[in-house]
């Protein structure tokens, strides 16, 4: 990291703030990204059968989804050959990422692709940067 870059920090929303959460970051689009992102759970981790979800903010702007469950889950992207564990959060960013491109590639919002790249961004810093960039590639 270099000197003129500055730590992303994340936020955990609570649970009766989260309503606003969606709406704030996704705008009109928020039921419609909620839902990319459930539907992306399923598509990269085959046991995944719905649960419990935190809501993060992010201090540059930004916003992510991810499990409440603390332990490492298999994930797997067909497209791109990556299969590995990784731990809830992160597999919390992997997803939240593949729905706001998903999200982005429907609507054309800037606001929307603003919000990837802030989470992308964030993403880098993480413990497990390496597994989530992979699992985006």
């Amino acid at each position: 990291m270099s000197t003129t870059e500055c730590k992303i920090t994340s936020f955990v929303v609570p649970r009766e703030l989260r309503v606003n959460v969606l709406p704030r970051y996704l705008g009109h689009h928020y039921v419609t990204g909620e839902s990319l992102v459930y539907d992306w759970a399923t598509r990269l981790n085959r046991s995944y059968d719905g649960g419990r979800w935190h809501f993060f903010t992010l201090s540059n702007g930004g916003f992510y989804m991810a499990p409440a469950e603390t332990g490492r889950v298999h994930v797997r992207w067909h497209l791109n050959g990556y299969s590995d564990m990784m731990g809830a959060d992160a597999f919390g960013i992997t997803v939240t990422l593949f729905a706001l491109c998903h999200l982005a590639e429907k609507t054309l919002d800037d606001t929307i692709i603003e919000r990837f790249h802030q989470l992308r961004q964030f993403a880098t810093q993480h413990v497990e940067a390496a597994n989530i960039l992979r699992a985006i590639d």
